[in-house]
């Protein structure tokens, strides 16, 4: 497509000969700096792009605990309050389809800024909102401003590295997105041992403004104006056309989606099937809930460090897809009673064996998607985001389909998607055969 800048094709196979990270690019006037000040400064990179990969599940996670008292105190029924989840959630997945391809044309720090700078702001009148429904209008805004953190955040990563290193650096960011869910909740009750839920918004209010400070002080450019495109609104839809129609990059992006799917109906229904079903407390519940994170993070962590590089990216990709149906499989089995009454201990086992699967899933879908799109980076990135969260958003309803005394729906939409991704990826992706070129 002629409204693509040049740029450099990255390595077409995951092995471990392939390119080694691009440097951290300075600001478009600053020169270059020294080897020791770049590693500085890709240790800073590192801890901002995890920084912006943690904001999403901070505002939805943090709000959490507060959300009986936004019920009493704005006089307004559950299901009302429960929109300004999902208002959030839709602004976070559509906002990632402007702000990605903007980045493509500016570059990546004015939008990302913009987007900021917006988010903080809306935060602050979340916090001030005296209605139900101006908080759900602000934390609609609220989503679509800081989905520029999420979408931005993956570019900025496509742009400085290539192949094995950039699986790598996905699964480091995954260390932070992983610890993000955990304690989220924990500093939103304690917000709520000294404030209102109002409280809780002025803390994110202070964390959105704190992050945007370090971005604009650390985070230089990182997309060249030679590698931006040119183009408007329409050329931004043949850019988006054109990924979609790169059989290869849709193939990972609906495998990383449905598996998003699983984890989401995770999210959604495992206070339900923990406490509801089997009996657990609220504090079991959140060790458990905590020990499936960090399961999460430690695989994500051994395929960062230890198999990416040794192991190529697709045969880890499907190990991980194998292992997530196979505890699909094990759930459903469980859960409708086949082999009698299932105990807490081998449903938990069950739900940890699949979320720490995750750890093998996700980076590498979203890092042989982006392989795929030097030339794109900002539109791939609002794609692979949007699709994951519009997914997840569906699947999630269908886990209590049948109320809450049953854990069958929820194993029922988990062995969906993951065979759903699965067909995917072997149907697309077809990672036995020799790799197609990438489109220009």
């Amino acid at each position: 497509m002629s409204e693509r800048g040049p740029s450099t094709a990255p390595s077409q196979g995951p092995g471990p000969d392939s390119p080694s990270p691009s440097p951290i690019p300075a600001p478009d006037s600053a020169p270059a700096v020294p080897l020791t000040a770049a590693r500085r400064t890709g240790l800073l990179v590192t801890f901002i792009l995890g920084g912006l990969t943690a904001l999403p599940p901070l505002s939805m996670d943090m709000y959490l605990p507060a959300l009986p008292e936004v019920t009493n105190a704005l006089h307004s029924p559950a299901a009302t309050i429960q929109l300004t989840l999902t208002a959030c959630l839709a602004g976070m997945a559509l906002g990632q389809l402007v702000i990605g391809p903007m980045s493509d044309k500016w570059g990546r720090r004015r939008p990302l800024l913009a987007g900021m700078a917006v988010y903080v702001l809306a935060t602050a009148i979340c916090a001030l909102a005296p209605t139900a429904e101006l908080l759900i209008a602000f934390r609609l805004l609220q989503g679509l401003a800081g989905a520029a953190a999420i979408v931005i955040a993956r570019a900025v990563v496509r742009d400085l590295y290539d192949g094995v290193e950039m699986a790598r650096f996905f699964s480091s960011l995954m260390l932070i997105s992983g610890v993000a869910p955990i304690i989220a909740p924990l500093i939103g009750g304690q917000v709520l041992r000294f404030a209102d839920w109002r409280g809780v918004f002025v803390v994110l209010t202070a964390v959105g403004l704190a992050l945007t400070l370090v971005v604009w002080r650390g985070l230089g450019e990182t997309l060249p104006p030679e590698r931006r495109h040119t183009g408007g609104v329409g050329s931004a839809l043949r850019t988006m056309r054109g990924l979609l129609g790169d059989r290869v990059f849709a193939g990972y992006m609906l495998a990383g989606g449905f598996s998003f799917a699983v984890l989401f109906s995770y999210i959604s229904a495992s206070p339900f099937v923990v406490q509801e079903i089997y009996g657990a407390s609220p504090q079991a519940f959140s060790l458990l809930f905590g020990l499936n994170s960090v399961g999460l993070i430690i695989v994500g962590q051994v395929n960062g460090k230890l198999l990416v590089g040794r192991v190529s990216l697709d045969r880890v990709l499907a190990a991980g897809l194998a292992v997530i149906t196979a505890a699909s499989v094990a759930l459903l089995l469980m859960s409708s009673g086949v082999f009698g009454e299932a105990g807490l201990v081998p449903v938990a086992a069950g739900l940890f064996v699949l979320m720490s699967a995750m750890g093998l899933v996700l980076p590498n879908t979203n890092a042989q998607a982006l392989m795929r799109t030097p030339h794109a980076a900002g539109s791939a990135s609002a794609l692979l985001g949007t699709s994951s969260f519009l997914v997840g958003a569906v699947a999630s309803p269908l886990v209590g389909i049948a109320g809450e005394r049953t854990a069958v729906p929820m194993a029922v939409v988990q062995l969906s998607c993951s065979l759903l991704a699965v067909g995917c990826f072997l149907g697309m992706c077809r990672p036995w055969l020799p790799r197609e070129p990438q489109p220009k």
